[in-house]
């Protein structure tokens, strides 16, 4: 078996070594062929896998580009979240909000009081962002702030200050626009007071704090300004309420960051107060102030009796954790002073709404308007009566004074002469 199966592979070698070239005396003749075969083979496929090679580069270009734009919409996104301080923004815009809701009448106009909150967000936002465009080197000394976008080198300050300055003057002019002058003249001018006072004062002298005070007592009446297009006694117990309760709760915050701010250069009430005595009677003194805020809006028609309570015990208890941080300074009782401060407001603005009564100036101003306008209507319909009358007088008289006879006789009989009319007064003379 074994030598007729090599006797016939040596023949089958034989045979193919006839008909075909020895490869290795012959290479070329002897690829040739295959080489061009498989060329022939492979021309198509080699296109067909360029053509996929270009449509995935370019599915990979467009996808790099789309997430180029959406980091970039998601980074600067980011950046001008922060710039604006939107927790400290969105606290303005309730103020404003509230204010807008205590200035109106029966009915709330809600597309007024919506443009109203975007407009002081917008004026809020730009007053962050350049307050942080001047305090960069300040900001970059504080643990508190050194990560923001402008110190952090996220966002160029030409950049920031480009932002600030549209949305400003974007929700200075909807303010204006949608609601009145008086409303944009306060939104601006709190806004050069937060930006152009209040910032270089921090660096210079403690009364920034009150300074800052009086910028956050203005958004109310923004709001109030807005919805009644007036001032009156009323719009000053909100006001009163965040200025006053301003000086506890940046005192607490001050005392809790003396060095942080001691670091970053600003010049704040307890620098020259180590004990934390003096912050503290300050704190207490402006809680003592606030008591009787709640027995004035319900004196001045602004709400029900119920109102007085709710905000008299509020005050109480604020004043109750002043107390303690002046019997004994320390970082605990300012802390506790701190988180009770930030209960308090929005707990005496919630009362404020809930039992407000309806702006009864407004509501008088408007029958004033409407009975002025009611008067005025019927003055018009007497005049116009007393024209009908003087015209209908005019015609009849006319009337009257024509010769009857004359006009009567020339239609009948035009060849003859026209009778001459004589007044009847005339005979009687």
């Amino acid at each position: 078996m074994w030598r007729g199966g090599a006797t016939a592979a040596s023949a089958a070698r034989a045979l193919r070594s006839r008909l075909l070239p020895d490869p290795i005396h012959h290479p070329a003749t002897s690829l040739a062929p295959i080489a061009s075969a498989r060329a022939a083979s492979s021309a198509p496929s080699a296109a067909a896998a360029n053509t996929v090679v270009e449509e995935a580069a370019a599915a990979v270009s467009v996808s790099q580009q789309a997430g180029s734009v959406s980091d970039a919409l998601r980074h600067y996104g980011r950046c001008y979240w922060e710039l604006s301080k939107a927790r400290l923004s969105a606290l303005v815009v309730a103020t404003s909000g509230a204010g807008y809701v205590l200035g109106s009448g029966n009915i709330v106009d809600n597309a007024g009081l919506c443009c109203t909150c975007i407009g002081t967000m917008m004026v809020a936002a730009s007053a962050n962002t350049l307050n942080q465009v001047f305090e960069i080197k300040n900001d970059a000394k504080m643990k508190r702030t050194m990560r923001r976008p402008l110190p952090s080198g996220r966002i160029s300050p030409a950049h920031a200050a480009m932002w600030a300055t549209s949305v400003g003057a974007a929700g200075t002019a909807l303010l204006a626009w949608k609601t009145n002058g008086m409303a944009a003249g306060l939104a601006a001018s709190n806004l050069v007071l937060y930006a152009f006072v209040y910032t270089p004062l921090k660096q210079i002298h403690p009364i920034n704090t009150w300074v800052g005070a009086v910028v956050g007592a203005i958004p109310p009446l923004l709001g109030w300004a807005a919805a009644s297009t007036e001032l009156s006694l009323n719009a000053m117990i909100l006001p009163a309420a965040l200025y006053y309760w301003q000086i506890p709760h940046f005192m607490a915050l001050a005392y809790l960051c003396r060095n942080d701010y001691l670091a970053g250069g600003y010049r704040m009430f307890s620098f020259a107060d180590p004990t934390g005595k003096r912050t503290a009677w300050v704190s207490l003194r402006n809680c003592l102030y606030m008591l009787p805020l709640g027995l004035f809006a319900y004196n001045w028609g602004l709400t029900s009796e119920w109102f007085s309570l709710e905000a008299s015990l509020l005050t109480l208890g604020l004043t109750i954790g002043a107390l303690s941080f002046v019997l004994e300074p320390s970082p605990k009782t300012a802390r506790r002073m701190f988180y009770g401060s930030l209960l308090y407001l929005p707990a005496f603005m919630g009362g404020l709404l809930l039992h407000r009564l309806p702006n009864s100036e407004k509501a008088h101003n408007f029958a004033q308007k409407s009975e002025l306008d009611g008067v005025l209507y019927g003055a018009d319909l007497q005049d116009e009566e007393r024209v009908r009358q003087k015209r209908e007088d005019r015609k009849l008289s006319r009337v009257q004074s024509r010769p009857p006879v004359a006009y009567a006789s020339v239609a009948p009989f035009p060849f003859l002469p026209v009778p001459i009319y004589v007044p009847s007064q005339a005979h009687e003379l």
